[in-house]
């Protein structure tokens, strides 16, 4: 019985000590890794932040291209009379390549011009007659000096002159006119043919001889061969790294073998608020290679400042 006592005293001796308080005391040392504050009143360290690294190089890509290249179009209705020159050839600035049938302006002209002709002389003889009636007048002047002539024969020689002034005039401004529908014939006449409007190549011809044609349907593409640009866009972040006379190089994929330099002719002032991009302009020197436009070509931008 007293060995039961001993052993309950025990244990209610244990397990008071169980329950007792869980701090731990100055001086221990615990696994879990806490947060180290800084003492108030001291500055925190400064964390270095990382640096962004530059671009040593870029690549950007667009198409070759000209700045002279457009597709003439038909100025009339008509029929294709005849084609003088044919896709892939060169030409000079002003070279005829096809003329519409223009027969009905052509005699629309000659009637225009001969009612010219006949205006003019027209008028001439209004000038002629001005004369006589000039000088009638001042025989009637001299006769009314001398009291030779009433004051009505007078002022009738006057009028007559006067009127024929205004007569001349009249057939003045009716040539003019004629002058001018002759000279809109001729403007009719030219939008028969179609010329090159510089020099360079017929890439493609869309007519044949005898095609009907309407105003605006597509004739040629007459294309420039040089000197080469390219147009490309860059992001935002790089404008005013980008200046005029910039030295680039530009590859082309079709040409793995060639390398060209390239002179920045243009740079846009703005950015394009919708793509957050500007536009720049490159011109290709020296020989062109095997490069042509509508070809796309790289341009390598080395650390662009």
């Amino acid at each position: 019985m007293r060995k039961e006592w001993i052993c309950i005293g025990l244990g209610a001796a244990l397990l008071a000590a169980g329950c007792g308080d869980d701090k731990v005391p100055v001086g221990a040392v615990t696994n879990a890794a806490a947060p180290v504050t800084a003492p108030a009143g001291q500055p925190k360290p400064a964390v270095p932040a990382a640096s962004e690294p530059a671009d040593a190089s870029m690549t950007v890509s667009g198409p070759i291209i000209v700045e002279h290249q457009v597709e003439l179009s038909a100025q009339r209705d008509g029929v294709m009379q005849k084609i003088y020159c044919d896709a892939p050839a060169r030409v000079k600035a002003g070279t005829l390549l096809a003329e519409l049938d223009g027969r009905q302006i052509q005699a629309n002209l000659a009637a225009a011009r001969a009612k010219t002709r006949s205006i003019d002389a027209d008028l001439k003889n209004w000038e002629a007659e001005e004369q006589v009636l000039k000088a009638d007048y001042e025989r009637q002047k001299n006769l009314w000096d001398l009291g030779l002539t009433s004051k009505e024969q007078l002022e009738h020689a006057r009028y007559k002159a006067e009127s024929d002034q205004w007569d001349i005039k009249r057939v003045a401004e009716t040539l003019n006119t004629s002058k001018e529908e002759e000279h809109s014939l001729e403007l009719e006449l030219e939008k028969t043919k179609a010329t090159a409007p510089f020099d360079g190549l017929i890439a493609r011809r869309y007519v044949r001889e005898g095609q009907n044609l309407s105003k605006g349907d597509r004739l040629f593409w007459v294309t420039a061969e040089a000197p080469l640009l390219m147009r490309f866009t860059l992001s935002e972040k790089f404008f005013g790294r980008m200046h005029n006379g910039q030295q680039v190089q530009v590859t082309c994929a079709d040409a793995p073998g060639e390398k060209h330099s390239a002179k920045v002719k243009q740079v846009s002032p703005v950015v394009d608020p919708s793509s957050g991009t500007f536009e720049v302009l490159v011109v290709l020197e020296g020989g062109r290679g095997s490069l042509r436009p509508g070809m796309t070509a790289a341009v390598h931008l080395e650390n662009p400042h």
